[in-house]
């Protein structure tokens, strides 16, 4: 599930919570309905975004929302999930993105990807996904072939930057793709006056996602000889933060410009949540709540005074793909931010939630609006 908003669930509140777990479970089961289970694979939380507009510029209409059976990645509990015209454009978009994604790996011979038959098997997949998001793009109206051209366009503006390109030369495909996918969602609402600010909100998202990416990438790809586009086109750390607090007030400029019945969740998640995804990537992001003290030390490092247990044997680690099963399970019910304790994926030892000190008010716990500039005439808060 791989996406650059990721919020915490204290963040987002009850009804907040609520509604974005009913658009990532929506994307997830609009996957594998409309593609089959395999496609469940490419949910991803930014592919989310896409319902999340569609329905915050018709509100909640019927039919927009089903009752979905229990599934254990929430706990064996049914949901009420998106589902419509919104979750499937995000499908048709997650699709054709991670087929594009996944052929760029094999080009770059990534890991398990430089073995042949791991890489004919992931070709023959995400030439399938290609086509799936094709069909899903049409069946709502959109044309996925801009998403493929800019994919296309991609890798020789890479091969023609270098130091002193404009770092914004090497975004603009991705920012073109994201452009159009969020302009579309003016359409399926009926509300094509909001398709140019959605076209500018995207752009500026899709410039984001990029720069955030390199950002977050840059010393392994440094490490693997990789190519990042910071590094290639000789951008400092600080001119791509610069670019990035531009295009967060770009978007929060574009989203007062669009109307919508309920812009709750869009302006927690593509203004304050995005904001900190920024925050993340450059290394500034607030801690939620504070660390539990470390227990008192006795002479010789154990408990304090005598009365002090051992701790017991320690457990095995997991293998690689238990662990990852682990860590989905793990996160999607938010034990690694709300629980208490939590048993780490892989090596198995006993870590507390990120948020487990958290009264579970947003605004008090984060300080998410904490110099904001946006929140004197705040409707989302």
């Amino acid at each position: 599930m791989f996406g650059i908003v990721r919020p915490c669930a204290h963040r987002l509140g009850e009804q907040g919570k609520a509604d974005w777990m009913a658009h990532l479970c929506g994307l997830c089961l609009t996957l594998r309905r409309d593609h089959g289970q395999f496609a469940r694979i490419v949910t991803n939380y930014d592919g989310l975004l896409i319902s999340v507009l569609t329905e915050a510029q018709t509100g909640q209409v019927s039919g927009g929302r089903r009752t979905a059976g229990p599934c254990a990645l929430r706990g064996m509990r049914t949901a009420s999930v998106a589902q419509g015209d919104g979750a499937r454009l995000a499908a048709a978009v997650s699709l054709v993105l991670a087929a594009a994604k996944v052929r760029d790996h094999v080009a770059d011979r990534d890991g398990l990807l430089a073995r042949r038959p791991v890489a004919a098997a992931a070709r023959r997949a995400a030439a399938g996904w290609g086509r799936a998001g094709e069909h899903g793009g049409a069946a709502v109206g959109f044309d996925t072939a801009v998403l493929l051209d800019a994919v296309d366009r991609q890798p020789g503006l890479e091969a023609l930057a270098g130091p002193g390109t404009p770092v914004l030369r090497v975004t603009e495909p991705t920012e073109t793709a994201t452009a159009a996918a969020f302009a579309h969602t003016a359409l399926l609402a009926g509300r094509p006056g909001n398709a140019g600010p959605l076209a500018e909100a995207g752009r500026l998202f899709g410039r984001l996602a990029h720069l955030l990416d390199a950002v977050e990438d840059r010393r392994a790809d440094a490490l693997s000889g990789a190519w990042n586009p910071l590094t290639a086109t000789g951008t400092p750390l600080a001119e791509a933060r610069r670019l990035a607090d531009d295009a967060l007030h770009g978007i929060r400029l574009a989203l007062r410009e669009a109307e919508f019945r309920d812009r709750a969740l869009v302006h927690l998640l593509l203004v304050h949540e995005l904001r900190r995804s920024v925050d993340r990537a450059f290394g500034a992001s607030p801690v939620c709540a504070s660390h539990r003290p470390a227990a008192p030390q006795g002479p010789h490092g154990g408990g304090a005074g005598s009365g002090g247990s051992r701790p017991g044997p320690a457990k095995a680690g997991r293998g690689f793909w238990a662990g990852c099963g682990m860590f989905f399970a793990s996160c999607c019910t938010c034990r690694m931010c709300c629980a208490e304790e939590y048993e780490g994926p892989w090596s198995r030892k006993k870590r507390g939630g990120c948020c487990r000190s958290c009264d579970g008010s947003c605004f008090d716990c984060c300080g998410c609006c904490e110099g904001c500039e946006c929140c004197c005439a705040c409707d989302g808060c």
